[in-house]
């Protein structure tokens, strides 16, 4: 099988493309990424000369581009996580999240469906999406694949869209497609300008640790490879024309993410009880935040047997070891461009 996965050297991407790597040998696995800031092939060092892997750098909006490259490699199946994903930098340039998120989307569904003529073949257009595209919750209630959508920023609308398109090959084409809608992923290889990350940098660092508003909001999180394993198994035992949520059961405030992590983070720096709790900082919030995300996994966990493997102390433990353990490739993702998107996003609280 000839698998093509879009945003491979990205964060969840990453993780995909190296499960897909080594878990299936006779696979071959052809990673398609740009390269953007977020996307990095250092996240790939232990994998990248695997007999049956290959990386290919491009443009998802490449209408010409793209169809050659389904017409050369005739792929039997696409896993499509390539995204603009933080919703800060949609506030400041939405027509790049329109671009990528949904003509990008639109020329691949088109490739796929000019080079899958033979419907009989077994195929399948698995695109990865967001809980944000159903809006916000209140302080009750979870996110079921029913919930009616209702995107809140430009992120989410412009993901809202793709998969709006994606439903519309199936139906108008009979393109196989299956969407999966996941919570707040943390973990390694994280790019950080998401909160997690951006805490464990600037904690190391003995940074300002910059909160929206009070730190109120509510995010169901989803420990990356808990992701990656949940992908694996839609792919390969979902059903055609589906969508499956994927939530870590785990809820968690903001400010009680973060004032975890400043004790896990005194604690692996050898430092006193409270010293990194005091670099917290409330910053303006941001413009239009959404209140509270929560995902019911109850469809995925009944149907494939899914469940999340960790609970979100061990995650985190494991999450800031691992960048305590490659100051490298943190040194190396928030040099140059990040420091000016941070001085524009923060000033310099």
């Amino acid at each position: 099988m000839k698998i093509l996965i879009t945003g491979g050297a990205g964060f969840i991407g990453s993780h995909v493309v190296r499960r897909f790597v080594t878990h299936y040998g006779n696979y071959q696995i052809f990673n398609l990424d740009k390269l953007t800031y977020a996307g990095n092939l250092q996240n790939l060092t232990d994998i990248d000369k695997s007999p049956n892997y290959q990386f290919i750098k491009g443009d998802i909006t490449d209408a010409p581009f793209i169809q050659s490259l389904f017409n050369t490699h005739a792929f039997d199946a696409v896993i499509h996580l390539a995204a603009e994903s933080h919703v800060d930098r949609s506030i400041t340039s939405p027509l790049d999240f329109i671009k990528t998120n949904v003509e990008g989307t639109l020329q691949l569904l088109q490739a796929a469906n000019a080079c899958w003529q033979n419907k009989t073949h077994k195929h399948l257009f698995y695109h990865v999406s967001t809980d944000e595209v159903y809006g916000s919750l209140g302080k009750t209630g979870f996110f079921t694949e029913e919930t009616p959508y209702n995107p809140q920023s430009p992120y989410a609308a412009s993901k809202a869209a793709s998969d709006h398109l994606v439903r519309a090959y199936q139906n108008t084409y009979q393109l196989p497609t299956v969407i999966s809608n996941c919570s707040n992923n943390y973990g390694p290889n994280h790019f950080p300008e998401k909160l997690i990350p951006l805490a464990i940098n600037n904690i190391k660092n003995n940074l300002p640790i910059p909160i929206y508003g009070k730190g109120e909001n509510v995010r169901d999180w989803l420990y990356v490879e808990d992701h990656a394993a949940a992908i694996d198994l839609i792919f390969h035992k979902g059903t055609v024309g589906e969508t499956y949520n994927i939530g870590g059961h785990n809820e968690w405030h903001n400010i009680d993410v973060i004032k975890l992590l400043c004790q896990i983070m005194d604690e692996a720096l050898n430092r006193t009880a409270g010293t990194s709790a005091q670099l917290i900082t409330y910053v303006k919030d941001r413009a239009g935040h959404d209140l509270r995300y929560a995902i019911d996994s109850g469809k995925l966990q009944h149907t494939l047997g899914w469940q999340p493997s960790l609970n979100f102390e061990k995650g985190l433990r494991q999450t800031v070891s691992w960048y305590l353990n490659n100051e490298t490739w943190l040194n190396n993702v928030t040099s140059g461009a990040y420091k000016n998107y941070y001085q524009m996003q923060y000033g310099n609280r």
